[in-house]
């Protein structure tokens, strides 16, 4: 191949983009939808709200759908649902965005970070058992960078132990696992839908479950428009009229709106998103160094909208070049979404260490429980290591074959000149990889 960019050569992408990248795609009919409930001055109320319900549960073909104005809520009110309180654990993957953990401590329960299997980078389920204790009331995982938890072994382990289980589907919006679509094989599915996901509905959150008291639960937590005599799980109806948890939760109208229009259209954009990242893959099937970070084709399993897409690195393969100067290569051939790392592992941050955040005068990790329950460096290994072999690809909102067949060959360009990186390769950085590396939900 010819010279890396890099090096003073002629990067591999040099095609007009066009729209292979644009995100959200918006129409006038989604306009339309919102400028309905402006002229009528519909923001703060729940009619399109509750279609928007209706249509979400009809589509993961769930009883019941609550929603909320970000994924963040969603997912407390997924924990508050699942009786998670004051005292008790819930085990999660540390290697994710902090809107998965960190509502736990509102709750007065403590996050138990457990390890991601180094192939999905979603929970591993082989290092749960080991984290579970009387205490532990729930798992919580997440379907990372949309890659499907392997839901299984997790479900099974649930069962055995009697714990709820929380699907964080931000990531994997229509995403099936052995042809199921996640969010519908746990006990309560949340989601963003904030403007970056593969599902939008501009900044909002939604929870799906088939079970009545843990969806009245989240009602009763922020709904407080909805927390009536209709209620019919007893122990809630003598509370009915505030909001238990004291939060103003119900979804903005204007995003409601928008989430209808975006549904109608979801599963026909995710399948030319997946027809293009599966191309891009494909072209790059067999290239020293990289690995797909995809399901196996036979599976039953798909990646959904492919969130933040990423590839797994192996610089074994590679002489040992650091994910950082592989990356800073691909870059300069004009792959410019090509970055190193993803999330870092959460158990080392201070906020589980070190910080008081409600004036318990001690670390909060350790305000609820009579044990110890910070996992100091070296503890999770794998998570602690994950970032040196993750970096970000190209997300193709659009089946463009010489646009992905460009930025693939950027990738091949830079794997089979890595000899000439290594000389400058000045390792990675300690502080690979970021806390908050995904758009805000």
């Amino acid at each position: 191949m010819s010279k890396l960019a890099l090096l003073g050569g002629t990067p591999a992408v040099t095609r007009d983009r066009k729209d292979a990248f644009k995100w959200p795609i918006i129409t006038k009919e989604d306009e339309e939808a919102v400028l309905e409930v402006l002229r009528r001055g519909g923001m703060s109320g729940t009619d399109i709200t509750k279609k928007f319900e209706a249509a979400t549960a009809g589509w993961l073909d769930m009883k019941y759908a609550l929603g909320f104005h970000n994924g963040t809520a969603a997912v407390q009110a997924a924990m508050y649902g699942c009786k998670v309180g004051v005292g008790d654990e819930i085990i999660c993957p540390s290697v994710t965005y902090w809107a998965s953990v960190v509502q736990a401590f509102s709750l007065g329960a403590t996050p138990v970070f457990a390890e991601v299997d180094p192939d999905t980078l979603c929970l591993d389920p082989k290092d749960i058992e080991r984290h579970i204790t009387k205490k532990t009331k729930a798992i919580v995982l997440v379907h990372y960078v949309g890659h499907p938890c392997d839901m299984d072994p997790i479900m099974k382990l649930a069962k055995k132990y009697k714990l709820k289980v929380i699907e964080d589907i931000s990531h994997a919006q229509g995403g099936l696992y052995k042809g199921r679509k996640v969010g519908t094989i746990g006990h309560v599915g949340a989601m963003s839908l904030m403007s970056g996901k593969s599902f939008v509905a501009g900044e909002a959150g939604m929870f799906v479950t088939n079970d009545l008291e843990i969806y009245e639960r989240a009602i009763a937590f922020g709904h407080y428009e909805r927390f009536d005599g209709k209620i019919k799980t007893a122990y809630l109806k003598p509370f009915a009229g505030l909001p238990l948890g004291g939060y103003k939760y119900r979804m903005h109208q204007l995003s409601a709106a928008v989430g209808l229009v975006q549904l109608k259209y979801h599963d026909i954009r995710m399948k030319e998103i997946q027809k293009a990242m599966n191309y891009f893959w494909d072209l790059l099937e067999g290239t020293p160094g990289l690995k797909a970070h995809r399901p196996d084709k036979n599976s039953g399993s798909t990646m959904g909208g492919w969130y933040f897409a990423h590839g797994l690195y192996k610089p074994e393969e590679l002489g040992g070049l650091s994910v950082t100067r592989f990356a800073e290569a691909v870059r300069a051939e004009g792959a410019t979404a090509c970055g190193p790392g993803c999330n870092k592992p959460l158990h080392l941050h201070a906020l589980f260490n070190t910080c008081d955040v409600y004036g318990h005068g001690k670390p909060t990790r350790l305000a609820h429980t009579k044990r110890d329950l910070r996992q100091l460096k070296g503890s999770l290994p794998v998570s602690e290591s994950i970032n040196a072999r993750t970096y970000g690809v190209p997300w193709f909102k659009k089946f463009y074959p010489e646009i992905i067949e460009e930025h693939a060959n950027a990738f091949k360009k830079v794997s089979a000149n890595y000899k000439e990186l290594l000389k400058g390769d000045k390792g990675n950085s300690r502080d690979l990889g970021g806390w908050h590396f995904f758009s805000h939900r």
